[in-house]
């Protein structure tokens, strides 16, 4: 059995903020109150990260994480990379490079950001990582496969990806049909939807329906939500049945 938990369904533009006066910032409903996006996968004793944000360590230490195998990455914007520097906990906890799974444009970003774990001497201490490249085939870390979903963040390619009866697509705003149709059959599918207007680089919710609603999972969630979306059990009441906004610490199970 696959065990999806969503580590965080917030980005950078919804995170509260100290003197926000917005009805979502200082809303007292905890679904309101959201980490930066990112997902965990664990299956067959395998447990995957989908993106280290800035609040990688604190969703690590929310679900007792005691092993991480891996981390997928979707794209290279700091809200889903900046953590990448807390995996050297692992390193030590496990006595064994992280590593690390991209396209070659995110490992470049990743090899210069973080240019301290990839010195010739690297100082001690530093995160121990293993860079891998995807090339958009199927693949498999451990006990868990994963088949990567190619979209666009505006002018940014990004993945998504599908484990079993799982999809999961953030920070996207344009897929083909062919790659969209690789997450026909899921059970759960999660998109991102930032808020309900038009935006440069991410769908609104009305174009995340629309796309769920045309895949027909047995459940179909929300991610990536901008505090510009309303409260969460504002926004939820008006959705089609079947689709929910997705809230940190949800459990799916496939």
């Amino acid at each position: 059995m696959l065990e999806i938990s969503i580590l965080g369904s917030g980005t950078s533009q919804g995170i509260p903020v100290v003197g926000c006066t917005c009805d979502v910032c200082q809303s007292t409903d905890p679904r309101d109150k959201r980490l930066r996006t990112a997902a965990l996968l664990q299956q067959n004793g395998t447990t995957v990260a989908v993106d280290a944000g800035p609040d990688f360590r604190q969703q690590m230490l929310r679900e007792q994480v005691r092993r991480l195998d891996g981390i997928v990455m979707t794209h290279n914007h700091k809200d889903h990379t900046a953590g990448i520097d807390d995996v050297r906990a692992f390193n030590w906890i496990q006595q064994e490079p992280m590593n690390i799974y991209a396209r070659g444009s995110v490992l470049s970003a990743i090899r210069e950001e973080f240019f301290y774990a990839f010195e010739e001497n690297p100082y001690p201490g530093v995160p121990d990582i293993n860079l891998n490249e995807l090339d958009g085939s199927p693949f498999r870390i451990g006990g868990v496969d994963l088949i990567p979903i190619d979209a666009m963040h505006h002018r940014m390619p990004v993945y998504g990806y599908r484990a079993g009866d799982f999809s999961y697509l953030t920070d996207a705003n344009y897929i083909e049909t062919n790659e969209l149709d690789k997450m026909k059959g899921s059970r759960f599918v999660v998109i991102n939807a930032l808020r309900k207007e038009k935006h440069i680089s991410h769908f609104t919710l009305e174009e995340a329906v629309d796309i769920l609603q045309y895949l027909r999972p047995e459940k179909g969630f929300i991610t990536h939500i901008s505090h510009q979306m309303g409260k969460h059990k504002e926004v939820e009441k008006g959705l089609p049945k079947g689709i929910f906004l997705s809230r940190d610490g949800m459990k799916l199970y496939c």
